[in-house]
């Protein structure tokens, strides 16, 4: 064999390995599918949509919804035999032993009852029942009605142990209400499933709760809008670029009633009664937890502009988004070089 043939035998040798270490090394990676595995269902009244993008396998799809079942199955409110049911029926009778997630919601809560001072109260159930905000009896109650109810709302007449995983509502006729909480920690229950199943691309999308896990087919972030709070769902102001983030939405626009030229939103004052009065019609929280961002974004609304600012920039991992009734938009100072706005009416303001 001349010289000749022994190198063209070595270099194509060579070609033929390479070409099997690549082959190797693609099938070693995930393929994101620009079209994703998608399943929506309502679930607390709200349509919960997930969208996975590098994996079909649709039982993960699946066990995902049947996590969500299971904790409505414990913290619905408005279900008769729910584990919080029964808790607010022990109001002022006996404590009752909780599971590890109705026990975790109610703990995290309170945090956010205390750091607010009592703004954001999770005791506040006798009022969201007497107002009904979003129901069809809804009504605007008499300030009789009001007054008889506001002596139940007192996130200090809640005593927890630890040890035994027991919850007490000291004052018969209690009602606590996580609807403001309970999204966002089944927001993170299935961005940690996810994780945990090598899920590394998807969104999960429970109305005003966002969770972006990973990066987009396309290997950038996800780009997210920022709801436009005089406008229909979907209509936005601005966006920013998140990667493994909880965004969570609130505000005036979304469930209220209208009484004499009145409008009654449904964020309520444990103090007064009656909905809070600010200048403030929207909030986005961004948060590494869903329902951090949840319990946040009541919590800054209730603190109006300056002091709610204030509130998020001590928070580690936290920004927030704050459109006002002038349509001016203040942001969290991380969050300078990530909020482009797109829509002219409003104005970026600090």
């Amino acid at each position: 064999m001349n010289i000749f043939k022994k190198i063209f035998i070595k270099i194509l040798s060579l070609i033929l390995f390479a070409l099997i270490f690549i082959s190797c090394s693609n099938n070693n990676k995930k393929v994101l599918n620009e079209t994703p595995l998608t399943k929506t269902e309502i679930f607390m009244g709200t349509a919960i949509k997930i969208s996975i993008y590098d994996n079909k396998n649709e039982d993960i799809l699946n066990k995902a919804f049947d996590k969500i079942k299971e904790i409505e199955n414990l913290v619905s409110l408005n279900r008769s035999g729910t584990e919080l049911d029964n808790l607010n029926k022990l109001a002022g009778k006996k404590p009752l032993k909780v599971s590890d997630s109705t026990f975790n919601i109610i703990k995290t809560g309170l945090k956010y009852s205390q750091l607010s001072n009592g703004d954001f109260d999770i005791t506040i159930g006798p009022l969201v029942k007497l107002w009904s905000i979003g129901l069809p009896e809804a009504k605007v109650p008499t300030k009789n009605e009001i007054k008889n109810i506001l002596p139940l709302i007192n996130y200090k007449e809640v005593d927890v142990n630890d040890y035994n995983k027991t919850i007490f509502l000291k004052k018969p006729n209690m009602i606590i209400d996580l609807g403001a909480i309970a999204k966002g920690y089944i927001a993170d229950i299935i961005a940690n499933f996810f994780k945990e199943n090598n899920i590394n691309s998807a969104i999960i999308d429970l109305g005003g709760n966002l969770y972006v896990l990973g990066l987009k087919p396309s290997g950038e972030k996800w780009k997210i809008g920022i709801q436009n709070p005089f406008s229909e769902r979907g209509n936005i102001i601005g966006n920013i670029s998140e990667t493994n983030k909880s965004i969570v939405t609130s505000g005036i626009y979304e469930r209220f009633i209208e009484k004499d030229n009145i409008k009654y939103h449904h964020i309520l004052n444990p103090s007064t009664g009656y909905p809070y009065e600010n200048n403030i019609a929207g909030i986005t929280i961004v948060s590494d937890k869903s329902l951090d961002g949840d319990a946040l974004s009541t919590t800054v609304f209730s603190k109006g502009l300056e002091e709610g600012l204030s509130l998020i920039e001590s928070l580690e991992n936290t920004e927030a988004i704050f459109i006002t009734n002038d349509k001016k938009v203040y942001i969290s100072s991380g969050l300078k070089n990530n909020f482009t706005i797109t829509n002219s009416e409003f104005q970026l303001s600090n």
